[in-house]
């Protein structure tokens, strides 16, 4: 039995808006689509503080290998962050962006 990839979703409330339940109902599709197993979707405001260390957190908690969310928007524009831990999957446009090979000390620095 094969085991599925863990991915997690992240949606910004105040980015979304209206279309919110739609973004988490791509998310969910698109990591079905791609084989990954989504494991959660992480919501957040924008006033919420550490939004993104909070994300990384969870991304290592659940030894996630990618972050499914609407657009780089979400991330306040950005991939940079994540991609030294996970894969980050747009869903507009429809893209990836490949984790970096770090070396493990420079990694955890």
């Amino acid at each position: 039995m094969t085991v599925d990839p863990t991915a997690l979703g992240y949606v910004r409330r105040d980015i979304s808006g209206p279309q919110q339940a739609w973004d988490e109902t791509q998310i969910r599709s698109l990591a079905k689509r791609l084989g990954y197993d989504l494991v959660k979707t992480i919501i957040f405001d924008a006033d919420s503080e550490y939004r993104l260390d909070q994300l990384e957190t969870a991304v290592k908690i659940n030894n996630a290998e990618a972050v499914i969310t609407p657009t780089l928007d979400h991330l306040d524009g950005a991939a940079d962050p994540l991609v030294k831990f996970c894969d980050v999957i747009t869903l507009r446009p429809e893209n990836t962006y490949a984790r970096w090979a770090f070396p493990k000390a420079q990694a955890d620095g």
